[in-house]
């Protein structure tokens, strides 16, 4: 049974004047189906991500495995995507509560499953520059 209470908390989507938020929660077709969402960002999921990933998956299950040698995982490079992680204040010492932490995307892809269990990480937020997503070419 899953504890949430409010699964919509963590779906959201902002921006500011540098960067594009979107919660980790989404999952890829509701990201299509949401009207805020950059036109040039649907473009590249329904073109280059499609055959990487199913529609169904959630930006936490995908960011959270994704490897350093998929075409998802060089599109992401490529828009300076960065994660808004939580985890562990501090594992060695089994502290109770979380910390937060952002990592780049090439940063989080090198921390195996295993090391990302041990630091108790939690994708909450995918961060993408809008100058990347500017020049990227569709």
């Amino acid at each position: 049974m899953n504890n949430i209470v409010n699964e919509n908390d963590f779906k959201y989507y902002m921006q500011d004047i540098e960067r594009y938020y979107f919660g980790a929660r989404y999952s890829y077709s509701e990201l299509l189906n949401n009207e805020m969402v950059p036109f040039k960002y649907k473009t590249i999921i329904t073109k280059y991500l499609k055959d990487e990933v199913d529609y169904e998956t959630t930006l936490e299950s995908h960011l959270y495995y994704m490897n350093g040698e998929g075409f998802d995982y060089r599109i992401y490079k490529q828009l300076k995507s960065r994660v808004r992680t939580s985890l562990y204040k501090n594992p060695e010492k089994k502290e109770k509560g979380f910390k937060e932490k952002v990592y780049t995307i090439e940063q989080l892809v090198k921390l195996d499953k295993e090391e990302k269990e041990r630091l108790g990480i939690i994708v909450r937020e995918l961060i993408v520059s809008k100058l990347a997503l500017f020049g990227f070419s569709v």
